[in-house]
């Protein structure tokens, strides 16, 4: 990692912390209502949207009412979803009459963007209809966040109250993330994205002449389709000529500011942010960047500033970035490495290492490896799962840091919401061990550690890996699984396992070469979304409501400090030995393999 990628990662870094910080301070107002924009520009609109949907706002909820709460939503997001995507080819503002998703990929997408995964086996401009694309996916990008927002507000009024029988109100929590954080900063950051160049309208798609015509030769085929064959039953072929192309048009930078901001990250085109209509320049990739963690980012401030101890937030805000920093040197390192084999292949005589700059296979050149390490890192860091590179042409080392980033449990920044809230609940495990190597009871800002804590905490930690390696075994080890794997060896494993890490963790991302868009990997990585999102919300709601009822402690002089530089350290080693060693054997088979190989010469 030379200076140049240095500084571009540091210069990142500063300015993620420094709008992260205002943001939070905001977010912490408006969420829990002394806002003077809640007061007086917003409540009218919140008071008619309570009553549109007969919403009590001041009855509260306990952990479990909330956590039902959230269920249903969700639940009922997905059959409206899904509907949407099975009745598109009868339904409007399909200017290109697509027609509707089969049953298996309409379940896959609708949990997929209802769990905020956002995982596609499809190419958009070429599957949705704008309908589908805004009303449906655009909507849920909204809604998914939001919810996430929702649950970590929860937890964090767990480690604020005291002897309280109720942890919010999971409608009105709904209702002003979207209404006063997400919706304004969308429209900022899409507007931001229409001035770069991204493309906004409803036209039909476009179809212009290219600069020379191509002449080929396909199959003659009769009324019904089918090919026409010879006497000797070979395919009778004829001259064709292809002399325009394509344009994809559509509503892409409304949908492509909150794919971001609520770290969604499923594209309107298949390309996703490495095309130039959703990400058109240098600065508009830095914008985007920006936007997947300045959320999670500022959630850190809002936990330290509502639980009334600000270093409390800082302190895993520390945590987290140190652990994004290393992650990024060692990706940017990887790939500007390359394949060490390229230094002794020469084309002649004179010709130099084909990789002397770094391996640029899978990178838009418009980027280049700098910017592309530091956005598969963040979109990895993020649970957003948008690209700009191909990450199935890392190099191998190159590929594991984002497949471990994801199965550390979407921690590091992660995903609006549940990135906190899966950092707290390894913050719990951190203090817990603690405290059985000084005996004494864990105590974690102000709240008594038990029992049943550590059994929801066993739960969040454990389900995710339990759902990857349980689900990467199946479909090795079944006919239906391995049907789409397109590379052997190593490199095909890596392939699954990437793909059953970034569903059960929400991401969203994929390694490729890997044909999923089939009812075993619809189904398989359907249920490991829906799971991995809601098998993990419900025992940290559990977690809010046990904490809510318990009374705060006084610091003392026996209280370990949760918030200073040997607690960052010891978060950070409890989550590097908890959840990166469950996936090591794992690891083993396939991106480390992959290396050695490498290295070795084959």
């Amino acid at each position: 990692m030379n200076a140049n990628t240095f500084m571009q990662t540091a210069i990142f870094i500063v300015v993620l912390i420094a709008l992260a910080i205002p943001l939070g301070r905001y977010m912490t107002h408006v969420l829990d209502g002394s806002s003077a924009v809640v007061r007086k520009i917003g409540r009218p609109i919140e008071t008619f949207l309570y009553r549109l949907a007969g919403v009590d706002p001041e009855a509260e909820m306990s952990w479990k009412h909330y956590a039902l709460a959230v269920l249903l939503f969700n639940a009922l997001g997905a059959l409206v979803l899904y509907a949407i995507l099975r009745l598109q080819g009868i339904l409007p503002a399909n200017p290109q009459g697509m027609a509707g998703m089969t049953p298996d990929g309409a379940f896959n997408t609708a949990v997929s963007f209802v769990t905020n995964t956002n995982w596609q086996d499809y190419g958009g401009e070429s599957t949705l209809g704008y309908l589908a694309q805004m009303l449906g996916l655009t909507v849920q990008n909204f809604l998914s966040a939001a919810t996430g927002i929702a649950v970590l507000i929860a937890l964090i009024r767990g480690f604020k109250r005291h002897s309280a029988k109720t942890i919010g109100n999971f409608w009105v929590d709904l209702t002003r993330t979207t209404l006063y954080v997400l919706a304004p900063l969308a429209v900022i950051i899409a507007l931001v994205f229409v001035s770069q160049g991204a493309i906004q309208n409803f036209k039909a798609y476009q179809d212009v002449p290219t600069l020379q015509t191509t002449t080929y030769q396909v199959p003659k085929t009769d009324a019904q389709g089918n090919a026409v064959k010879d006497a000797k039953g070979n395919p009778v072929m004829q001259d064709a000529k292809a002399d325009k192309q394509t344009l994809a048009m559509g509503p892409v930078a409304s949908q492509e500011a909150i794919k971001m901001l609520g770290t969604n990250g499923g594209g309107f085109f298949n390309a996703n942010s490495a095309h130039p209509y959703e990400n058109p320049t240098p600065f508009a990739n830095f914008v985007q960047m920006i936007a997947m963690l300045v959320i999670p980012a500022a959630l850190c401030v809002v936990f330290g500033l509502t639980i009334g101890d600000r270093r409390q937030g800082y302190a895993v805000l520390a945590a987290m970035t140190i652990a994004f920093a290393g992650a990024c040197w060692a990706e940017i390192s990887a790939e500007q490495a390359g394949n060490p084999l390229y230094a002794s292949l020469k084309v002649d005589t004179n010709a130099s290492a084909l990789q002397a700059g770094g391996n640029m296979e899978g990178k838009e050149t418009r980027f280049g490896i700098a910017q592309s390490g530091i956005f598969s890192v963040a979109t990895t860091s993020a649970s957003c799962g948008a690209v700009t590179s191909m990450h199935d042409s890392l190099t191998p080392l190159g590929g594991l840091v984002p497949m471990l980033l994801i199965q550390l449990g979407e921690v590091i920044f992660g995903g609006v919401g549940s990135g906190l809230y899966g950092m707290l609940a390894f913050a719990l495990l951190a203090v817990f061990v603690a405290g059985l190597m000084i005996g004494r009871t864990p105590e974690y800002v102000g709240k008594k550690i038990e029992s049943f804590e550590m059994k929801m905490v066993s739960i969040v930690i454990l389900l995710t890996p339990l759902l990857v390696l349980a689900g990467t075994s199946v479909a090795v080890l079944t006919s239906a699984g391995t049907a789409g794997i397109l590379n052997p060896g190593a490199h095909g494993f890596s392939e699954v396992l990437y793909a059953f890490s970034s569903a059960a963790n929400n991401n969203g991302s994929a390694f490729a070469g890997l044909t999923v868009n089939t009812p075993f990997y619809n189904v398989m990585l359907g249920i490991a979304m829906w799971f991995g999102r809601f098998g993990s919300i419900v025992p940290i709601l559990a977690i809010a409501g046990s904490l809510a009822a318990k009374k705060r402690l006084a610091v003392t002089a026996g209280t370990l400090p949760t918030h200073g530089p040997l607690f960052v350290v010891l978060l950070l080693g409890t989550l590097l030995l908890v959840g990166a060693l469950t996936y090591v054997p794992a690891l083993a088979l396939g991106p480390i393999v992959e290396h050695i190989t490498m290295i070795a010469g084959h």
